[in-house]
């Protein structure tokens, strides 16, 4: 589309109304800028004498330049100026005029900000720092250092802004290099800090076993003192008993000799009255009285017949069937257990009588009623048979144990001895418990012993067969090969247990006994009484699970829980609990125990070596066990010690906050506290960064106003300017191609009146583009 005649003879002729009026309407601009010739106009109109006219053609370029596409125009506008004004080089006659005519201020500061925006504005930071070497070759450095000292507040702005924007070609090389150094020193300082964190790792593993042993030492010391106590009592309560029972035994001889004394008149009296009672009995003829040589009365009774006649029970008979029946399983009752019963009275002979017992027995014999086989038919089948050959192993378990042996690569001599000596150096631990599935069944031991009974030869047999022949002679195989399997595993059983057994332990102890820990659950109860009580009553203690209750209740407004409004109490009220959870150790670790699983296998280490110890027993002369024995005997009594401590010190813990620890296992228990933990940590930091979103609300919104300080470029202050492009920034969405409403460039260019340009520091390669949305906020 083509300028009309009218327009391009306005532009031409310089008038500046008019020109402002045709670019700030939205139809011009866009015509302006379609046009090819128009802007070389505009650019044109540089040769003009009237420095207002050149401020005001270089503030309309610069407002061009921050326009999408815009920029290009503009470099080929000046193109064709240096092609017209046989310029030498392009931009020579603008630094001609911007180095002449010191006079007047407003060009000057147009020239300086038009400089700034061309140079500056562009993507490409090649492009950019070509630019930029453009205007050092026509001396702009130069001239920059010599306007330092002018007076105009203004000029030192744009001067300020060009400088901050200057892009140091050395001083990035510089940086580069520094940057790779700083890259270097991060490594060390990484493979640093990842050595601190071994050490860390490795001391936070020493400071658990030391806490887990001074912890056992306590627990150990407390039961010592409580044994003390106990005997203590025991001694005194001993001493008591004694004192009362020496006075309940002198007691008891002074009523003894009271009774004796009784006794013996009693005795007196009792042998008057037995004498009259014999006498009686003498005059009655029952009993004939004596005087033995002694002098002693001698007392005979008189003998009396009696007959007693006895009434014997009827023994039954045993009944012949006639054919074989089934037994009845009851418990039968002999004869002298049925006096004075129900079954003295009954006859079942007289039952039996009456009975036909025939279809009984023909409908509840038992099957095997055929008639006897005729041994010589026997016989005959024998002699018919032929003979089977004898397998020991069956083909899929001969097919496993060959592969298995085929793993271990090792003759089956060298096995065998290998388990007969206890050699663990010779045999893997997976082999060995392979080979635990092949031990000889007592059928296979039957098999064997039949087929050396039969004298056959043992090459007829395959290398399983052989094998397993030659592992049937070992002595207490399965205790051999359990033995062997249980010296393997040993030590990495020790090692897997011991650190869950201290973790129980330290974190057991550190939540009994922590104060912060019981306050702040002093404090949740208090809450929860004083909104429950009313209407539910008032609670003695609460279960560990409503912890997790405490992000679920919410205030009115819904943005807080309980648990960050008690949180932001504690902070306010109580600052000494800030951080309770340093006090609690291991939880993390202990969470993952199952401490019945882990007591379970430490009774399988009991086990296994009381196995070991029968063992050695019987082969004591043998080095590997001895060795064994005596290296892990203490190892494992001090496990098991460690054992019976985490039980009970986590059961105490357990009972301690009113928890069951038959119901509530490890991976129960102390979750509840990791999760509170970790609940309580993030309600401090969303408390702290609220706080922070409120004090910048409060704060005031707009920065104080700069305040230039004369000849002084470098202090000219910079935060007004970089609030203004960050809001201009954020205010960005998409860049205009053009202006979206009349009167646009027109808000540019008193945007930039306002705020001098300065290109991103952060991202080079980026650029500024305006704005409707910005332009409506500086014009109003």
């Amino acid at each position: 589309m083509n300028l009309p005649p009218d327009k391009v003879k306005i532009l031409s002729q310089y008038d500046n109304e008019k020109k402002w009026d045709l670019i700030c309407d939205q139809s011009g601009f866009n015509l302006v800028m379609k046009h090819p010739n128009c802007v070389n106009e505009i650019t044109l109109s540089l040769n003009n004498r009237n420095p207002r006219t050149r401020a005001l053609v270089l503030e309309l370029l610069a407002a061009v330049c921050l326009v999408r596409g815009g920029h290009d125009i503009i470099l080929s506008a000046f193109d064709n100026f240096e092609e017209v004004c046989a310029e030498k080089s392009r931009f020579e006659k603008l630094m001609e005029f911007f180095c002449s005519d010191e006079s007047n201020i407003d060009f000057m500061v147009a020239c300086m900000q038009f400089i700034n925006i061309v140079v500056h504005s562009v993507e490409n930071m090649n492009f950019r720092v070509h630019l930029q070497y453009e205007f050092t070759r026509h001396g702009l450095d130069e001239y920059l250092e010599r306007l330092k000292f002018t007076e105009s507040d203004r000029l030192l702005v744009q001067i300020q802004a060009y400088l901050d924007n200057v892009f140091d070609v050395g001083a990035l090389l510089e940086d580069a290099e520094t940057k790779n150094a700083l890259l270097e020193h991060m490594e060390e300082l990484q493979g640093h800090n990842a050595q601190l964190s071994s050490r860390l790792q490795e001391s936070e593993r020493e400071s658990e076993d030391r806490a887990s042993e001074l912890e056992k030492k306590l627990i150990q010391m407390t039961k010592e003192v409580e044994l003390l106590k106990e005997s203590l009592r025991e001694s005194s309560s001993q001493v008591t008993l004694l004192q009362q029972r020496e006075r309940e035994s002198e007691e008891r001889e002074r009523q003894s000799e009271i009774e004796r004394a009784r006794e013996r008149d009693r005795s007196g009296r009792a042998l008057s009255e037995l004498e009259a009672k014999v006498q009686t009995l003498a005059e009655q003829g029952l009993v004939r009285t004596e005087r033995s040589p002694s002098g002693h009365l001698e007392v005979q009774v008189v003998p009396v017949v009696q007959c007693e006649i006895q009434k014997g029970s009827k023994k039954k008979r045993t009944i012949q069937t006639k054919y074989r029946m089934p037994l009845l399983n009851w418990q039968a009752l002999k004869s002298s257990q049925v006096a004075g019963t129900v079954f003295s009275e009954l006859d079942d002979e007289h039952v039996l009588e009456e009975l036909d017992m025939a279809a009984f027995e023909e409908q509840f014999k038992t099957k095997a009623q055929s008639t006897p086989v005729d041994p010589g038919t026997f016989k005959m089948k024998l002699a018919h048979k032929t003979p089977s050959k004898v397998s020991i192993l069956e083909p899929n378990r001969a097919k496993n144990l060959a592969i298995t042996l085929r793993k271990e690569g090792m003759a089956a001599s060298d096995i065998c001895c290998a388990i007969e000596t206890y050699n663990q150096k010779a045999l893997s631990l997976d082999f060995l418990e392979l080979l635990e599935r092949f031990i000889p069944t007592e059928y296979d031991m039957k098999l064997i012993h039949s087929y050396e009974c039969d004298g056959r030869p043992l090459d007829e047999l395959s290398e399983e067969d052989r094998f397993m022949v030659r592992f049937s002679k070992i002595q207490r195989l399965s205790q051999r090969i359990s033995a062997l399997t249980f010296m393997g595993n040993f030590p990495e059983s020790v090692q897997l247990i011991q650190p869950q057994l201290n973790a129980v332990i330290a974190a057991s102890m550190s939540i009994k006994s922590s104060s912060k820990l019981k306050k702040i659950l002093e404090i949740i109860l208090a809450f929860g009484n004083y909104m429950n009580s009313s209407k539910r009553g008032a609670a003695y203690g609460f279960r560990l699970q409503s912890l997790d209750l405490l992000l679920e209740t919410k205030s009115t407004d819904r943005t807080q829980t309980l648990l960050h409004f008690i949180v932001s109490i504690i902070q306010e009220k109580y600052p000494e609990l800030q951080g309770f959870y340093t006090e609690l150790h291991f939880l993390d670790k202990a969470s993952m125990v199952s401490l019945d699983i882990i007591l379970q296998d430490v009774r399988a280490l009991e086990r296994g070596m009381e196995a070991t110890g029968t063992e050695f027993s019987l082969e004591q002369e043998n080095p590997v066990l001895q060795t064994f024995l005596s290296r892990n005997a203490e190892l494992l009594d001090s496990l098991v010690a460690d054992g019976r401590t985490a039980q009970d010190v986590y059961d105490s813990a357990v009972e301690y906050f009113g928890e069951n620890s038959k119901t509530t296992p490890p991976s129960m228990f102390f979750p509840v506290f990791v999760r509170f933990i970790k609940a309580y940590k993030q309600a401090e930091q969303e408390n702290k960064l609220k706080g922070k979103h409120v004090l910048n609300c409060d704060a005031p919104s707009t920065p104080p106003k700069p305040e230039v300080v004369e000849n002084k470029v470098s202090l000219v202050p910079k935060l007004p300017q970089m609030d203004l492009i960050a809001e201009l920034k954020r205010r960005q969405v998409s860049p205009l191609v053009r202006e979206g409403k009349d009167g646009a460039i027109e808000d540019i260019i008193t945007a930039l009146k306002s705020v001098p340009f300065t290109a991103r520091s952060a991202k080079r390669s980026s650029r500024l583009f305006c704005d409707s949305v910005f332009s409506d906020e500086v014009t109003s």
